[in-house]
């Protein structure tokens, strides 16, 4: 396979720029990525710690494979809003006794682990990772339920976590629970739920109404153990599978189920070198530009991220606003789709809708990096048929059943993002880069077309167009659409799977590649490749 060749000069005044702006907003990121980390707080943490308690955080580096990957997913959940960063859950991709595992991981440091409309989306993404990938599921629980003043945000909407929860079991992936504290009320079906459940003496308490509600609804006096102590349910209820001792004895149990289910991946193992890529991943910084307007060479990032830097491009000299070819990553071997000048023509359509059709018949995954305006617009391309042949592509994005991995690397805007396997088009890892923007269009072509409606419709009813409040609206708009399209504000609201530094690119996605390969790698069959 072609090795890569770069001309990247790295002292120049654009590079210097584009790393420097990169820089500034991997900064701005590892500090809200230190709120996550820090739960509720220093105080908050030391009284866990003063009631002879692990952190969340600590229970899952003992749970892990010791020096094996650990992909955190969702870690800006709630960034922006009245809740804390991270929405008091931690969720991961790792390795369990040799078997790549969903952890699902209470934070009991803020406000007592409870759930709050973010938690929730976190907690569904991450069943619904491990649904399509084929991931056994463990849940360390340690909560207070429902955040009750948003409960009506909750309670509906809630009740998918116990559905998926037994969806997975039917699907014949084990899901675990090892309950270190509270698991009440709603919380106690997860354990009764899952197919393995663990409870530490002394700790777990897990019941649906506590002592004050049990005695308000029957007037029996109750205490927590006899009501629901994991000494109880391991000896008279059954709801317990292994009483623990302590933590400590509680995530030794929990490796040994793993090890015990005699996980395999059903997909094909790595079979390519995976050599390291030719070029240093740290010039991604000066390659990505630091302004979303100013095109880049997707080639030159290839370079950095996939193994050996080896890449057959594939029709190199046809649609050349997007780059597609076969690569490895990690072994892996991958079809990678790339926009090179953000604009999608219908060469571009065409081109991507035969290389999706080939990837499914190869049983090949496929990477999409996306930095893309949308498709083009204008009198010429409508008369081209370039609805006909975008809706190709995202037909063939829709039905490709092959993984599908999306990174936005700069812009993701219109239609463009669906076709580029967009949050909506349910690709099986979908992650950010740290100054990517998503948005209907950018902001100051958005606040443009409003201002050019808004003076349509003035001239076609016959009233006075006023500029100066157009400008202001116009400035207004632009602003919001600016905050709105914002890497961290997507993030906060799941619709991708995080925020990364463009460094990490390649760990990224070889932790999702070895993930999807859990289950079956087969791509669609039922059509031929076609020309378009």
């Amino acid at each position: 396979m072609p090795v890569l060749r770069s001309s990247v000069d790295t002292a120049s005044e654009a590079y210097l720029a584009n790393r420097a702006g990169q820089l500034a907003a991997i900064a701005a990121l590892d500090e809200q990525l230190g709120l996550a980390r820090a739960g509720g707080g220093a105080k908050y943490a030391q009284r866990h710690r003063d009631r002879g308690r692990l952190l969340a955080r600590e229970r899952l580096e003992l749970l892990v494979d010791q020096d094996s990957p650990l992909l955190e997913l969702s870690s800006l959940a709630a960034w922006g809003t009245e809740f804390t960063v991270g929405a008091s859950i931690v969720t991961c991709v790792g390795v369990v006794s040799g078997a790549e595992c969903v952890l699902i991981a209470h934070d009991p440091t803020v406000r007592g682990g409870s759930m709050n409309p973010y938690t929730l989306r976190k907690n569904l993404r991450a069943l619904e990772i491990a649904r399509r990938n084929r991931l056994p599921v463990i849940n360390l629980v340690e909560s207070g339920g429902a955040d009750l003043p948003t409960q009506s945000d909750l309670f509906v909407p809630a009740g998918r976590i116990f559905h998926d929860l037994t969806e997975l079991s039917a699907m014949g992936i084990p899901t675990i629970a090892l309950v270190f504290g509270n698991s009440t009320a709603g919380g106690a079906y997860v354990p009764g739920m899952c197919d393995y459940s663990v409870l530490v003496d002394g700790q777990a308490k897990v019941f649906l109404g506590g002592p004050p509600l049990v005695k308000m609804a029957t007037g029996e006096e109750a205490d927590d153990e006899s009501l629901g102590g994991a000494d109880m349910h391991s000896r008279i209820s059954g709801l317990a599978d292994h009483f623990a001792v302590d933590e400590l004895d509680c995530i030794r149990i929990g490796r040994q189920i793993v090890a015990e289910l005699h996980w395999r991946k059903l997909g094909p193992p790595a079979s390519e070198p995976a050599d390291p890529p030719l070029y240093d991943p740290d010039e991604l910084l000066g390659i990505v530009s630091a302004d979303f307007r100013v095109p880049f060479d997707p080639r030159e990032v290839l370079a950095r991220i996939v193994d050996g830097s080896r890449f057959g491009e594939y029709k190199p000299r046809y649609g050349t606003s997007l780059v597609t070819g076969w690569a490895s990553v990690h072994g892996y071997p991958v079809g990678v789709l790339a926009n090179a000048r953000g604009v999608l023509f219908s060469e571009e359509a065409k081109k991507a809708t035969e290389f999706i059709l080939l990837a499914n018949q190869s049983d090949t995954p496929l990477i999409f990096l996306q930095n893309t305006t949308g498709y083009m617009v204008g009198t010429q391309y409508e008369q081209g048929g370039i609805i006909k042949d975008g809706a190709k592509m995202i037909n063939a994005v829709t039905n490709s059943a092959i993984p599908h991995i999306t990174v936005n690397m700069a812009a993701s805007f219109g239609a463009g993002n669906y076709g580029m396997s967009g949050r909506a088009y349910d690709p099986r890892f979908m992650f950010a880069w740290v100054n990517a923007k998503l948005a209907v269009m950018g902001a100051q072509q958005l606040a443009g077309v409003m201002s050019i409606v808004g003076r349509q419709s003035a001239e076609s009813t016959g009233r006075a167009f006023d500029a100066e409040a157009d400008e202001k609206r116009r400035a207004q708009i632009e602003a919001q659409i600016e905050r709105e399209s914002d890497a961290f504000f997507v993030s906060a609201r799941l619709y991708d799977d995080g925020v990364i530094d463009p460094r990490d690119t390649r760990s990224v996605l070889g932790v999702a590649l070895s993930a999807a390969h859990s289950g079956t790698i087969e791509g669609r069959r039922g059509f031929g490749v076609f020309r378009m």
